[in-house]
This record gives C-alpha cells, sequence and structure tokens, in this order.
C-alpha cells in the first residue's frame, strides 16, 4: 500500500535537500577560491622561460644594455618602441599633458581611466623599479600589487622582451614629469574589484615570451613579434567573448570599437586584405591611403598618425609577411569591400527643376558632399597627396554595413602624416539623424554596396557611442 508523506515531512524533507544543495555549491565556491588564492600565490614561481634569441626575428644585437655608453641607443630605441605599441594614444587625453594618461576607455563594464605614465614620482611611475614595470607588462599587476585591467593590453605586451620593455622604459625616463592624476575608474560592481581578474586571465591570458618560429623566415618573425606583441593589433581586429577576451578562433576577422569597425585583416580575397599588393598594404600604414582599397579613418587614423607611418620599411614588410602567412577567414563576404559601385552619370541632372519635400539623399550630397568628392563620387585629385578620395572602389562605402560610413559623416577624418594633412569636417552638428541616414544610403547605392543601409535610429544609436 502507497504512504503519501504529510505537508509537515514533505516541508523538512524540501528543506533538507535545500540546505544539502547550498552546502555542495558552499564547498565547490570554497574550492575554486582556493585554487584562485593558491594560483595567485605560486604565479611568480611559474613564471615562464623568457624568449628564445630575438636575432631571429631581428637582425640586431639582442644582449642587455649594461653601461652608461649604451644609454643613448637604447634610448632612441625606446623612443621608436614607443611609437610601434602607440602608447601616447591612450596614455595622451591632453595634448598638452602627453602620456599624462586620463583618457576614457568605455567598456560593457564602465568607463576606464589611462594613467599617468610620465616619470612623475606621485601621480605617475617616478618611483616604479624597472621589475615593476616590466611585471605590469608581461603579467598584468601594477606596483602595489593590484591586479590591471586588460583595457591595457598585457595580453599582448607579455610576448615582448624584457630588452624592449626596457628600453621603452628608458625613453618614457626622459620624458617631462607631469604631475596630474587621472580621474577615477567608474565601473560598476563587481567589476570594480580588481581581483575577479585573477578569474578573467584564467580564461583569456597566456603569460609568457614570444618564441621565434624556427620554420618560418625572420621577416615572419619579426612581424609575428609586432603584431602579436608590441603592436597589440589583435585588440582592434579580434572579435571579443562574453568576457570581453579575445575570440582566438576569429582572429583578425574584424571587431566592433566604439561603433567603428576595425575590418577582417586576414588574407582572405574577398572579406579580407587577400586582394591588395603588399605596396598597397604598406603605403597604407605609412599614409593613411591606399589607392584603389581604402583611406584611414577613426581610430585607424590615430594609429597610422602616431604610430605605423613611423615604421621603418623593414618592419613594415614583416608585418605584411606575417598578416598574408595568417589564416584567411571569409565570414561569409562574396565580395570584396573595394570591388563596388561605378560613378554617378546624371544623378545632378534629375535634381533641376524637381520640388523636393522630403529628406533626399542625392540633394543632400550634392550640398554636403559633392564640392570634395565630386558629385559622379570619383573624387578630386585622382592619386595626389592631399586628394579628395573617390567613393567608388572604397572599403568603407563597399562594406557589408555602413556604419563606418555614418561614423565619417558623424566625425569627419582628422590624419596628419608626413606626406600630408588630411581634413574631412565632421557634420554631427549641421545634419540630423535622417539625413545622416539619407546620405549614407545614397552614397552606398550609388557608389558601394547597395544593401548597405540604415535607418535614423541606427545613426543615433552610432552618434551615442562616446569617442
Amino acid at each position: 500500500m502507497k504512504t503519501t508523506k504529510s505537508p509537515v515531512a514533505a516541508t523538512v524533507d524540501h528543506e533538507r535537500e535545500r540546505r544539502a544543495r547550498a552546502a555542495i555549491a558552499a564547498a565547490l565556491f570554497c574550492a575554486f577560491a582556493l585554487y584562485i588564492a593558491w594560483h595567485a600565490s605560486h604565479e611568480s614561481q611559474t613564471r615562464p622561460v623568457d624568449e628564445l634569441p630575438m636575432s631571429t626575428a631581428r637582425g640586431d644585437d639582442t644582449s642587455t644594455p649594461n653601461t652608461d655608453a649604451d644609454k643613448p641607443d637604447l634610448i632612441k630605441r625606446g623612443a621608436y618602441l614607443t611609437r610601434v605599441g602607440d602608447c601616447a594614444a591612450c596614455h595622451t587625453a591632453d595634448p598638452g599633458r602627453p602620456f599624462a594618461g586620463g583618457l576614457p576607455i568605455s567598456t560593457p563594464f564602465g568607463r576606464i581611466y589611462t594613467p599617468n605614465i610620465t616619470p612623475d614620482p606621485d601621480t605617475g611611475i617616478g618611483q616604479w623599479s624597472d621589475t615593476d614595470f616590466v611585471r605590469a607588462l608581461h603579467e598584468g599587476i601594477g606596483k602595489g600589487g593590484e591586479r590591471l585591467y586588460p583595457a591595457f593590453p598585457y595580453v599582448e605586451f607579455t610576448r615582448m622582451t624584457e630588452r624592449d620593455m626596457l628600453s621603452i622604459r628608458a625613453y618614457l625616463n626622459t620624458l617631462a614629469p607631469v604631475h596630474y592624476t587621472p580621474p577615477a575608474n567608474e565601473l560598476r560592481f563587481p567589476f570594480n574589484q580588481r581581483w575577479l581578474m585573477i578569474v578573467w586571465n584564467l580564461f583569456n591570458f597566456n603569460e609568457g615570451r614570444f618564441v621565434p618560429d624556427p620554420k618560418q623566415s625572420p621577416e615572419f618573425n619579426r612581424g609575428a613579434y609586432l603584431v602579436e606583441g608590441l603592436a597589440h593589433c589583435e585588440e582592434c581586429h579580434t572579435p571579443r567573448n562574453f568576457m570581453q577576451g579575445l575570440k582566438t578562433t576569429e582572429r583578425f576577422s574584424g571587431a566592433t570599437q566604439a561603433g567603428w569597425q576595425a575590418y577582417n585583416i586576414t588574407p582572405d580575397r574577398a572579406s579580407g586584405i587577400g586582394n591588395w599588393s603588399d605596396d598597397a598594404l604598406i603605403a597604407y600604414l605609412s599614409t593613411g591611403i591606399a589607392a584603389g582599397h581604402a583611406n584611414a579613418a577613426g581610430p585607424m587614423a590615430d594609429v597610422v598618425q602616431h604610430s605605423t607611418q613611423y615604421l621603418t620599411h623593414e618592419d613594415l614588410r614583416s608585418i605584411v609577411a606575417y598578416l598574408r602567412a595568417l589564416p584567411p577567414v571569409s565570414g561569409g563576404v562574396t565580395r570584396p569591400r573595394d570591388a563596388w559601385g561605378t560613378p554617378a552619370v546624371d544623378d545632378i541632372t534629375a535634381l533641376r527643376g524637381t520640388a523636393i519635400a522630403t529628406v533626399n539623399g542625392l540633394q543632400l550630397f550634392v550640398a554636403n558632399c559633392a564640392s570634395c568628392h565630386h558629385w559622379t563620387g570619383a573624387g578630386v585629385g585622382g592619386n595626389a597627396v592631399g586628394a579628395f578620395p573617390s567613393l567608388i572602389h572604397n572599403s568603407v562605402v563597399g562594406a557589408p554595413s555602413a556604419d563606418n560610413l555614418a561614423m565619417v559623416i558623424l566625425h569627419g577624418v582628422k590624419r596628419q602624416t608626413k606626406d600630408s594633412d588630411v581634413l574631412m569636417p565632421a557634420f554631427a552638428d549641421a545634419l540630423n539623424n535622417e539625413q545622416v541616414a539619407a546620405i549614407s544610403n545614397y552614397v552606398t547605392k550609388q557608389f558601394g554596396n547597395p544593401q548597405a543601409t540604415l535607418t535614423a535610429d541606427q545613426v543615433a544609436a552610432l552618434r551615442a557611442q562616446p569617442q
């Protein structure tokens, strides 16, 4: 005969099961916490052995300078490497306070302000030892033992040689000390708890120096060292996982930063840079212009202005050699971004005598854009230095998404190189969201990918992105 538990007995059993589950969960959490504590306490004891000699990737002496006679060369090399790492871009919010930090970086978890890295003893890194400096770049740990947030790309810097780090440190020590304390970070709980970076590192950080591949050429290895390490190209060009770590299965396939699309730079011929010549890639990195392909804007314009234009031709060729050897990632794209568009023929004559009562992309294009890009979209000045670029065979106009086109209209382009100063005015204050969308849609339909369209609401979302 089947018995039925009384309500009281059932309640007691349910309570026992709840307590048992809670006890198991607490035990698992404690075990995990003990593992984290053990991992943190043993990190310094299990640091990986430093890299193989970088002479495989560079044809220079890799011994660590020890004498005062070596100091000028060390500083000169540090200045160059600081350019390669584009340190000024993140650590300079006010041009009047170079390297003093304070630049806000927006993340899904809140806002982070970059630190002061001038040699000021109170607000900068003037009291840091060389060991402190190297540990920060190799392990993501600050002078006081605090965990650094991965907005600082120690995930890539860990691959750098100690010699290169000390060269950068020697150069930073020559800067004028700036007494300035950047604002405090504005991160939501629990993301403001730095110890959580231990957990983040377990899934997203592999500490260790770059080891050249003996099967590859010195040029490839030098490029790998730069791209994967100091130049930290993946920070913009690799998508993120839900923890905001890098998706290692989709390396260099493109990602979005502050509303801007950092495009695919794998050698896929449709989605990436596989149809670019080596000279075109070098020209783009050194001048911001690859005729018939692209013109650098947004964050990439800053990279060209502050970093890649100063790289030696040897380093640029090495970067290209490495990018050529990456596994191609198509992402479903079947037509190159720079293979779209035809010149307008009679669009402008169609406006004559036409009463326009609504927002019209062609009319807005003629009024705001044609004076520089020509009403045919072919640009002005051809391939001359300082020419106004063509919208035909243009990577931004032919991209699957028109986001970068709208961002250029909103924020303009400012790019200074040794060859020219490029300036396109920002139209954020002159045009509303509906007008920006109308211009973008006309441009992509006539000169680029007609499937790349935008609504006024999408432009509003892009406008709201902190820059």
